[in-house]
């Protein structure tokens, strides 16, 4: 059911079509909340765990609350442009000026009638691409945790572009409850025990403690990520390959025909290293001019 009352009361100080623009990220863009809503939705349907379950659908029938916040914010920011254009109550100059003050605010006032459009603040439309969602609660946990930090830092910048006091505030409010999404995936993902490494599988043991130190010379840097007790670091990479017992090149069995239809192939595209033919390039950048006969 939907409730006619917001979660979050929106005051917007004037209209401004430009800062609507910008809002629209956290309405149709990766980091936004029908991304948030969607992902947590689906996820939802397909959980097993009634707690997980009950979460996920708690968390996502409040992104999209938000998606209703962020998009009345945009609809407010573009109220005088809407009304002006569809009365035409300025000079053509002016509203063209107006139109396109920046941003894509004059597609959001000419397509969709100053209404939130479900795109990101460039006019990229939404796409269910953002969601990245597979199937293995410790892997989709923490996916979750990084989406609702993307989003909080995305708020953070959306607060420091305007200094209008009744957006900062609606902000603020969904900003924070990032933080509190945060706490309850962290919390849900710690509830599975153990929770690491993601999946069934465990991981092969000389490799699973293996630091591979592939990026060596100035700014080579030390931390315990790559050093301590839990960690075997690997210094001379190029004197250790392969890490395995094999001749490190790659193979593959193939039968009789396979192997002679592969030969003919390698003997019909081999490349002669001792050649040097007059190409295009050649002659394009003028470094070899052809004589007439």
């Amino acid at each position: 059911m939907h409730n006619k009352c917001l979660q979050y009361t929106v005051r917007v100080a004037e209209p401004n079509p430009v800062l609507a623009s910008l809002m629209l990220e956290q309405f149709g863009g990766p980091q936004g909340e029908l991304a948030a809503a969607m992902r947590y939705f689906t996820q939802a349907i397909a959980e097993s765990d009634s707690g997980r379950k009950d979460m996920l659908f708690d968390i996502a029938t409040e992104e999209l609350s938000h998606l209703e916040i962020i998009g009345s914010i945009v609809a407010m920011l573009n109220k005088g442009i809407k009304g002006e254009l569809a009365e035409a109550n300025m000079a053509e100059a002016d509203l063209y000026a107006a139109l396109n003050q920046g941003g894509n605010s004059h597609t959001q006032s000419l397509l969709y009638g100053g209404g939130p459009a479900l795109t990101n603040s460039s006019g990229v439309p939404w796409s269910a691409a953002y969601i990245d969602t597979i199937g293995d609660p410790t892997c989709d946990l923490r996916s979750n945790i990084a989406a609702e930090s993307r989003a909080k830092i995305v708020y953070e910048r959306l607060i420091n572009v305007t200094d209008d006091a009744g957006i900062k505030d609606a902000l603020t409010f969904l900003m924070t409850r990032e933080i509190a999404h945060q706490k309850s995936f962290e919390k849900a993902l710690y509830a599975i025990e153990p929770n690491f490494p993601p999946g069934k599988l465990p991981g092969l043991p000389e490799y699973a403690d293996l630091y591979v130190n592939a990026s060596q010379g100035d700014g080579d840097a030390e931390g315990p990520w790559n050093t301590g007790d839990h960690w075997e670091r690997l210094d001379d990479v190029e004197g250790n390959l392969p890490l395995d017992d094999g001749d490190g090149l790659a193979s593959v069995t193939m039968t009789r025909a396979q192997e002679q239809a592969a030969m003919e192939l390698r003997k019909r595209t081999q490349s002669n290293p001792s050649s040097n033919p007059i190409t295009g390039a050649d002659l394009g950048s003028g470094a070899i001019v052809l004589e007439d006969a």
